[in-house]
């Protein structure tokens, strides 16, 4: 999958581990992973070994993040729980570094998966995250997913009950967000100094069929 900021493709630990490790260092304080149930990491040989079983099959279907500017690993993102036989997929351990996050071409990964899995057939497209984590949910809605619900007491780690916020996207709301996607994302979006005319949020947010 490609854009004009980023590619995507099939995750693999021997080619892009050592990248996605040097970009994830750029978080001094591993505030990046205070959400995820892994990490922060302490060595290469840690991150590696964690990759390489979080990449060792067909779901969780993780794809490395490249920046077109650096040819370099940036992040992480997968479908998951795919089940096409009720056409639902979703969107998660997203490993977003410090080189990625609030950058055009975070948003623009997001789409083009997004825009994938619609094209693939399927109807149900989803996001989740820890109730506590507002960022998270910030971010859902901005690209689109509308909220569903808390699911309490759904997950246990580091050491603590999760509750789990729902949010999703299904296939007769696609068009009219895959036009916004494409309306922020067009380079007359942008001024010289690279930033957004009109915020993403402010077209999604007609879209939405409950906040959360």
């Amino acid at each position: 999958m490609s854009g004009r900021f980023c590619r995507l493709e099939r995750a693999d630990v021997s080619r892009h581990a050592a990248e996605l490790f040097e970009a994830c260092a750029h978080d001094k304080t591993g505030a990046m992973w205070t959400y995820l149930p892994y990490g922060p990491f302490d060595s290469f040989e840690s991150f590696q070994a964690w990759m390489a079983d979080l990449c060792s099959g067909p779901d969780p279907m993780q794809h490395a993040i490249i920046d077109l500017r650096t040819n370099r690993v940036v992040g992480l993102a997968a479908y998951m729980r795919i089940t096409p036989g009720i056409g639902s997929i979703e969107v998660g351990h997203v490993i977003y570094s410090p080189l990625l996050q609030r950058a055009t071409l975070a948003t623009e990964a997001m789409y083009l998966l997004m825009r994938r899995a619609f094209e693939l057939g399927y109807r149900r497209y989803e996001w989740k995250c820890d109730s506590f984590n507002a960022r998270s949910r910030a971010a859902a809605q901005r690209l689109g997913f509308s909220f569903e619900g808390i699911f309490r007491q759904a997950f246990v780690y580091k050491g603590r009950t999760r509750d789990t916020a729902w949010f999703s996207v299904i296939d007769g709301e696609w068009p009219a967000l895959k036009e916004a996607f494409e309306r922020w994302l067009d380079p007359a979006n942008f001024d010289e100094r690279g930033e957004q005319r009109t915020r993403l949020s402010d077209l999604t947010a007609p879209l939405l069929k409950a906040r959360g």
